[in-house]
């Protein structure tokens, strides 16, 4: 899967393009923009750096469509949306941890104030947590050096298909 993040002049909400392997093509919505790091590339990061495959971009890799994405292109596999409802549900759990280690990873990064029981909290080794960190600080320093209308791709780590996820990869 492939991720195109556009760097926003101002703070107006970004939209990310996300091509799947299964050639459906996506526009996603979300926070960001300026010289800010999106919320989006935010997960992106962490969740490739820690590796998080049942995370936001894990989901999406393998058919999860957020309220926030507009289909722009491609066929969608049959019965596509009872299978992403089905994944959603199966990975909630999965996606509330992505989100509240990208937070604590992003506002260490920030150096901002984070209580070791919110570290701990996130059941990432301390390790691997200062990795992200750093591949968070690296990927702010790149952005905001990234010229306003210029493009950041990033490619999601194919994998072998979870069971039942549906669809093939190419």
């Amino acid at each position: 899967m492939r991720m195109t993040f556009e760097r926003m002049a101002d703070r107006r909400p970004v939209e990310t393009l996300v091509e799947r392997d299964d050639g459906v093509v996506f526009a996603m919505r979300g926070a960001g923009g300026g010289a800010g790091l999106p919320h989006d590339l935010v997960h992106a990061v962490v969740e490739t750096a820690l590796p998080l495959r049942d995370g936001v971009w894990g989901c999406v890799a393998d058919g999860v469509v957020w309220g926030s994405m507009r289909h722009v292109s491609g066929r969608r596999p049959p019965h596509a949306a009872e299978r992403y409802d089905r994944l959603k549900r199966e990975r909630a759990e999965a996606v509330q941890r992505a989100e509240a280690v990208a937070d604590v990873v992003h506002r260490l990064a920030q150096g901002e104030e984070v209580l070791p029981a919110q570290v701990a909290a996130a059941g990432v080794p301390r390790e691997r947590v200062g990795v992200a960190v750093e591949a968070v600080r690296e990927a702010t320093r790149r952005w905001a050096a990234l010229p306003v209308g210029e493009r950041w791709v990033v490619e999601w780590p194919a994998g072998p298909r979870r069971p039942g996820t549906g669809g093939r990869r190419r």
